[in-house]
């Protein structure tokens, strides 16, 4: 099972028989049956049929409407879960504040702890560059987090953590391009594009594992309800950041698998993002990484990436059900 990438603009996903194809002008670009899908991932301006969006929910196959530079327009799923005591349950459980900012706390201590393990990785491996402050400082972080007694004040001890990670993050680019801060819209130079497009990848992931778990993705309990966005995936999503977003964009710069010919500037918002034919090749490393086998630390057992997600959303279902006390992924 595998996630289909569609960025060929101006061609057409349809049924054929009993596949899908893709097709420009006449062209069959591509033939795949439906039990070798996962998802399916539109890009810009391609077009579908009727037809096509019907044998894909037949399948259970969730189909995700991008923009060319990879943001989220929307989704065309099959109809939710009956588990409607589940979604009862997470919604009782937004109205307990010690619920909340509990699970909160585990949420934030993850990701630094995380963020701290991916400084020290990248430490132990290379002995010339000096990381003790940032990581001394993530560690007290770390403490600090898991025993916030207030929302304000654990955002606070996130976005310190952040802005001393990031400007590790900085020091770790040993390719031929530049970090100097985070800034996400627009990306202003390559390694922001990399983050966003990986961060806006695994967010889309999550929120669809939580939505076939029966969780609503957009009533979460660390990040406040907004118009719009996926709250629940965004808590979720805030672990995986460093080992799988980060790590993945560490790579590309280091391995120098990418060149600044591959990117160009959006002159509508001044944003920097991937050339069509090098967007191919990041979805074929994304792929890699999410798909690469790992000892699970708490199962001790085989995984990847991309089960984790699973694990993870099962898990936050079983701690809104009361079943267990949540604990974040750590890499």
């Amino acid at each position: 099972m595998a996630n289909l990438y569609l960025t060929e603009q101006n061609s057409v996903l349809r049924k054929k028989g009993s596949r899908l194809v893709v097709q420009k002008d006449e062209v069959i670009l591509l033939a795949v049956q439906c039990h070798k899908i996962d998802s399916v991932l539109i890009f810009g301006n391609v077009q579908f049929t009727t037809q096509a969006v019907h044998e894909l929910l037949e399948h259970g196959i969730e189909l995700s409407i991008l923009s060319r530079t990879g943001r989220l327009k929307g989704q065309i799923t099959c109809p939710k879960t009956k588990n409607i005591t589940l979604r009862v349950a997470q919604f009782q459980k937004y109205d307990d504040h010690r619920f909340r900012m509990d699970l909160s706390r585990k949420i934030v201590s993850g990701k630094i702890r995380n963020s701290l393990n991916f400084v020290r990785n990248f430490s132990y491996n290379h002995p010339g560059f000096g990381f003790k402050p940032e990581t001394g400082e993530l560690k007290e972080l770390v403490k600090s987090a898991e025993t916030a007694d207030g929302m304000g004040r654990l955002t606070g001890f996130e976005g310190r953590a952040a802005a001393v990670y990031f400007g590790s993050f900085g020091k770790m680019m040993l390719g031929d391009f530049e970090f100097r801060k985070r800034k996400r819209r627009p990306p202003p130079d390559p390694v922001n594009a990399m983050l966003s497009l990986t961060y806006t990848m695994l967010f889309n992931e999550i929120a669809s594992f939580l939505g076939a778990m029966g969780l609503d993705p957009y009533l979460g309990y660390y990040h406040k309800i907004d118009y719009g966005r996926a709250s629940l995936a965004s808590d979720l999503l805030e672990e995986f950041r460093a080992p799988a977003g980060d790590r993945l964009t560490l790579n590309l710069v280091n391995n120098r698998v990418f060149k600044k010919e591959d990117f160009y500037v959006n002159f509508e918002n001044s944003g920097v993002y991937f050339r069509r034919d090098a967007l191919k090749r990041y979805f074929a490393e994304y792929e890699k990484l999410l798909n690469r086998e790992f000892i699970h630390l708490e199962r001790n057992q085989k995984t990847t990436l991309r089960k984790c997600f699973r694990i993870q959303a099962e898990k936050m279902a079983a701690t809104i059900r009361g079943d267990v006390e949540y604990t974040p992924f750590e890499w």
